[in-house]
């Protein structure tokens, strides 16, 4: 994945080979021609990347703690049980950055066993990754559970069941270690008291079907997910619009406008996360697919590029909990109420649920 080995910087080609010794052969002499090469700029570089990225794992661990709190406190915790499960991975995944890259500024050189089960678990990024991979399968889940809610409601209400949302929530962590664990060890290894992570392949031509799968899989299908799920929910919510205008029933009309509001909030502010996601993680699904077609490619790429590229992809997951608090209002209405000098007025906006069919009707049964 995005794995540096800090001896050889990120100028070390993917190893591509048969046999066990000459992988150890052809590695040794990488690393050795890596070494000689290396200037002290490049290293100074990679030092202050690990800082940064040390840092944006700070905050976004931080910051999902706050929203991850903001959720519970206005109850949306059982409303929104998907993007609660969404903020929990990028939380777990801010937070194995911190643990990772701090680990990674020791500079360790690794040996036996101990060495061997540091770089698998960790130096190699895995429970990062885990946490990063399951976050996009949620992230479908969740495009996929407000498409159904507005576009085809009926059916929702009657046939999507809390157990499915849950298999939905289940499947999104076990899909992230069941991708990454196995890859992790099968492209793995420690050599000369170096962590070499995903770049030992049995040939060059896995490794190219991989690239494209992951590519396809991974960036692509999640982006045709969010135009066409996305797309279809305003296509919905304009219909909705136009019907409700042409409605003059005052109290259903009321009803109906407020939950039509939280629905709305709803949705802007997870188109707002998916087009996050699509901007932040395009640079680095992109070289990751070049360099798995093209291994010698990562041998001309800028120290500044590469590094950028990855910083670029490790911010979204930092950046999504800001979006929650600005734009998601139960949430933003908890926080605020944590500042002492800030009164904010209690509204019952969090507490009206979706389907308000009982309450638009309590009217015109009044009238009776």
């Amino acid at each position: 994945m995005t794995d540096t080995p800090s001896s050889t910087e990120h100028v070390s080609v993917v190893i591509t080979t048969d046999t066990a010794d000459y992988v150890t052969q052809t590695t040794a002499t990488n690393a050795v021609t890596s070494s000689s090469s290396s200037s002290s700029s490049s290293h100074g570089m990679e030092f202050y990347f690990q800082c940064a990225v040390v840092v944006i794992g700070v905050v976004g661990t931080a910051a999902n703690a706050l929203v991850l709190y903001g959720l519970f406190a206005s109850k949306q915790h059982k409303k929104h049980v998907l993007i609660v499960n969404q903020n929990v991975l990028d939380f777990f995944s801010c937070l194995f950055l911190v643990i990772t890259f701090s680990v990674k500024l020791c500079n360790f050189y690794l040996t036996g066993v101990g060495g061997y089960w540091l770089c698998m678990l960790l130096l190699s990024e895995n429970p990062i990754f885990c946490a990063f991979l399951a976050s996009k399968v949620n992230l479908m889940s969740v495009t996929i559970e407000r498409y159904l809610k507005v576009v085809y409601a009926t059916w929702s209400k009657n046939k999507l069941r809390n157990w499915m949302i849950y298999s939905a929530m289940a499947f999104a962590w076990i899909s992230g270690f069941v991708h990454m664990c196995p890859l992790t060890f099968a492209t793995s290894d420690v050599m000369g008291g170096v962590c070499y992570a995903y770049m030992i392949w049995p040939s060059s031509m896995s490794q190219l079907l991989y690239g494209v799968w992951y590519f396809l899989s991974f960036y692509v299908m999640v982006l045709v997910t969010f135009i066409f799920c996305y797309w279809r929910i305003l296509i919905a919510i304009r219909r909705q619009a136009s019907v409700m205008a042409g409605h003059s029933g005052a109290g259903s009309s009321t009803a109906q406008s407020l939950s039509n509001q939280i629905q709305t909030n709803v949705i802007k502010t997870m188109i707002l996360v998916s087009v996050s996601f699509a901007m932040c993680d395009m640079p680095m699904s992109i070289c990751y697919l070049l360099l798995n077609i093209n291994p010698n490619l990562l041998m001309h790429i800028p120290d500044s590029g590469y590094y950028a590229v990855i910083f670029t992809s490790f911010l979204y997951i930092c950046t999504n909990p800001f979006i929650y608090a600005i734009k998601f209002e139960p949430v933003k209405r908890a926080l605020l109420s944590l500042i002492p000098c800030k009164k904010t007025p209690v509204q019952p906006i969090e507490s009206v649920e979706m389907d308000t069919s009982r309450k638009a009707t309590r009217p015109v049964q009044s009238r009776k």
